[in-house]
Parts: structure tokens; C-alpha cells; sequence
């Protein structure tokens, strides 16, 4: 099991570096699953990915604080809606999908608007 979350954890890192440039792909939540997956496998992955620059910027500031910059919380909201729209679009004939898709992306918003505090900016060390 343990090489099984390494593997994912490998991925998830992999899906969520690709997401920092493509927008429609959401970097903060495969980061934090290549985190509990690394958390998994190996105290030394885990020990190195909390120590790399791409969690500090993502993750460190939500995950101790439960906050976000502006910039990132528009990243996610725009890709979780962009993802959404299409599964909308696609769902076109199917009008109870289409409503559950709504809800989702309404929780989705605010979540992000009302539980996720939002900060200037990281504390860089």
C-alpha cells in the first residue's frame, strides 16, 4: 500500500504543477491529496513536499490557517466553474443533473466566500 501512495502522491503533485499553468485543472486540491497520500507512503516524502516552494504557496496558508489569497481563491472558483459549465453544457437533456451541478457549484462558491478567510498575501521566510 505504502508504494501504491507514493505512486498517487507522484501523481497527484504531477496533476496539480500542471494545474498552476493550466486553468482549467485545479492545482489546490491534488496538492493536498499528493500531501495525505505522501503522508501515507513515507515520512521523508512527506517531510520533503511540506519543505518544497509549490506547498508553501498553495497549502501551507490554508492548511494552517484556513486561508487563501484573493488570486488563488479566483483560481479555484474560476476552474471549478469552467469545469462545471461544461458538465452543465454536456448534461443539456437531463434537467436533474443540471440542478445538482447547480447546487454543487453554489456550495462550491460559497464555501470559498464564507468559510475560506481571505489574506493579502503569504508569509515568505
Amino acid at each position: 500500500m505504502r508504494i501504491l501512495f507514493m505512486i498517487l502522491g507522484f501523481v497527484f503533485l504531477g496533476l496539480g504543477s500542471i494545474g498552476i499553468v493550466l486553468p482549467i485543472l485545479p492545482t489546490t486540491p491534488f496538492l493536498m491529496l499528493s500531501a495525505f497520500c505522501f503522508s501515507k507512503s513515507s515520512k521523508k516524502l512527506h517531510d520533503w513536499f511540506l519543505s518544497t516552494k509549490l506547498y508553501k504557496n498553495y497549502l501551507d496558508s490554508f492548511v494552517n490557517n484556513r486561508a487563501m489569497t484573493v488570486k488563488i481563491k479566483a483560481s479555484i472558483i474560476t476552474s471549478a466553474t469552467i469545469m462545471l459549465g461544461i458538465c452543465f453544457f454536456i448534461m443539456k437533456n437531463v434537467p436533474v443533473a443540471r440542478m445538482i451541478i447547480a447546487f454543487v457549484w453554489i456550495c462550491h462558491i460559497l464555501y470559498f466566500v464564507l468559510r475560506v478567510n481571505t489574506i493579502k498575501s503569504y508569509d515568505r521566510y
